[in-house]
């Protein structure tokens, strides 16, 4: 994913300097040229050499450092780099960094680079909130630094607080935001459904189904990375949201339908991946139902029909893609969606190919738009997720 990109990790003097070991390792892990500078301080936490060992550079904290492949390391440095991470970046990093001192190889490279720069603060509670601190930081962000919020938690001196750097992937997120790809969807705004809806019939029980929303956050996740401002409206999951991302969690079918048409006016790209319950139970019991001797039926409902809605009332060079579930005469039925919903695309799925639908981290898809189809091979879902936009850049373009 980051062949090709260079990552600067500035590690200062802090306990959580541990935390950016782990950090280099996930960078070189995708394929990025990592180079760690350290401040003196922070060599008193970690050794150089572990950082050597897991990106396979030379770690620098001397500036006149003679045994170098760079006669002016900081110069050719700064000029290789596509993003900046100073992490942990303690008080006294972030006021050299905010008043443009430049003492030792950090600092010196954070200043003679010109590419985007990340500061995550780790220090006491009390250091944290002086106001010194936070003028220091709004300097920094004024100067086109981004400032990633410390976590609240116990902190090394015990006390419990804001200052706690956060988890390396965090961090690894906000660096896979600027560099990951191209931001090829910059400006466009994209809402993304996902997951499963629940229909209540009593206090107790609801009615469901198996979708885990991985597709359907892969997509809004792909989306974000490319510069899109994403709308990802959820049922509910137990996996992680993705972040930089406006998330709107509802449960039923009709919350969904509420949220989705509230926004969609204001979208460029309506992605519906989410697998919505077509019926609801007719009404909801106060009480839970018990059971009976005998068999018991529910009477259930049509719910509102999302997809259809938006496709009736779709504003000019708005783009719709729908998903198509099938266990049989997948491409026939999801052809006729196609026409019926007044989509641009249906992305569809056969739940009997292995290694496709609910629950699994790989996915098989067609996706069918007027005059064209594209079968893909299996592939993870991140992946599907990137040939899904790509497709639908492409399909907008035309």
């Amino acid at each position: 994913m980051l062949k090709g990109k260079t990552v600067i990790l500035g590690v200062s003097g802090s306990i959580a300097a541990y935390k950016i070991a782990d950090l280099a390792s996930k960078l070189s892990k995708l394929h990025c040229d990592v180079h760690v500078i350290m401040t003196k301080n922070a060599t008193n936490f970690i050794n150089p050499i572990t950082f050597e060992t897991l990106t396979n550079n030379k770690c620098l904290v001397d500036t006149f450092d003679r045994n170098f492949e760079y006669n002016v390391e900081h110069v050719a440095l700064s000029k290789k780099a596509d993003v900046v991470l100073v992490a942990p970046a303690t008080a006294n990093v972030i006021a050299k960094m905010a008043h443009g001192l430049a003492d030792d190889m950090l600092t010196t490279t954070v200043l003679a680079c010109d590419c985007k720069k990340i500061v995550a603060p780790a220090m006491n509670t009390q250091m944290l909130k002086n106001p010194i601190t936070q003028d220091n930081l709004d300097i920094l962000r004024h100067y086109g630094f981004e400032v990633i919020a410390p976590v609240k938690g116990m902190l090394a001196c015990k006390d419990v607080g804001e200052g706690k750097l956060p988890d390396t992937e965090v961090l690894l997120d906000y660096i896979l935001k600027e560099i990951a790809f191209e931001k090829d969807m910059e400006g466009v705004r994209v809402l993304v459904t996902a997951g499963a809806t629940q229909e209540a019939m009593d206090p107790v029980r609801y009615i469901t189904n198996h979708s885990t929303g991985k597709m359907g956050y892969a997509i809004a996740r792909n989306a974000m990375l490319r510069g899109a401002k994403v709308t990802l409206v959820t049922g509910e999951t137990s996996i992680e949201k993705p972040r930089f991302v406006d998330v709107i969690d509802v449960k039923s079918a009709q919350e969904m339908f509420e949220a989705v048409t509230n926004h969609a006016e204001e979208q460029d790209v309506i992605i519906k991946a989410a697998a919505v319950a077509d019926y609801t139970p007719s009404y909801v019991s106060e009480d839970k139902i018990k059971k009976g001797d005998g068999e018991m039926s529910i009477p259930l409902e049509r719910t509102r029909d999302i997809l259809k809605y938006l496709g009736e009332h779709k504003r000019p060079n708005q783009f719709l893609c729908g998903f198509s579930m099938e266990t049989k005469d997948l491409l026939e039925n999801s052809r006729r969606k196609l026409v019926s919903k007044n989509v641009d695309m249906i992305v569809a799925n056969n739940l009997n190919v292995s290694g496709a639908g609910f629950g699994v981290d790989t996915n098989v898809i067609t996706m069918i738009t007027p005059g064209k189809e594209v079968s893909l091979e299996i592939m993870s879902k991140d992946e599907v997720a990137e040939q899904i936009l790509d497709e639908v850049m492409r399909q907008r373009t035309r």
